[in-house]
């Protein structure tokens, strides 16, 4: 009756060994392909600018842009009433990158987008002033 006692024991223990085992590796793929929205420094964000399948998108008001943005930036202004219409036209499949002047607004787009189920949103930290501060 011990040997069967043993036998069971050691046989549940390697069960739930495994198990954990397999949680792990489900949560390292998980952290492996980030979705949903990531506040990341300028360097980070000029790193992803480097990625395939991505779309800078600039979040501030007509005389912001006007007075310097990112290269190549999609407009669509936070503030505007057609914001929401403008984000529902885009690919949900891309990754966006985000940018406002001091990054709350773009922040704040980046949640109209998460909630309109775009999946792979980068906010960046600091905004535009950040941006031009790290290029001096």
């Amino acid at each position: 009756m011990k040997k069967y006692f043993y036998s069971a024991s050691l046989l549940l223990l390697l069960l739930a060994c495994n198990a954990q085992n397999g949680t792990q590796e489900a949560a390292s793929t998980a952290k492996a392909v980030p979705q949903g929205i990531q506040d990341v420094d300028v360097a980070a964000f000029k790193a992803k600018m480097q990625d395939e399948n991505v779309v800078l998108l600039d979040v501030r008001t007509a005389p912001e842009v006007a007075a310097g943005k990112i290269a190549g930036a999609l407009e669509i202004n936070v503030l505007e009433d057609d914001f929401q219409a403008k984000v529902d036209a885009l690919d949900k499949d891309k990754t966006y990158l985000v940018y406002c002047k001091a990054g709350s607004r773009s922040a704040r787009a980046c949640k109209i987008m998460e909630d309109a189920g775009f999946k792979d949103l980068y906010n960046l930290k600091g905004g535009f002033t950040a941006w031009e501060a790290q290029d001096k």
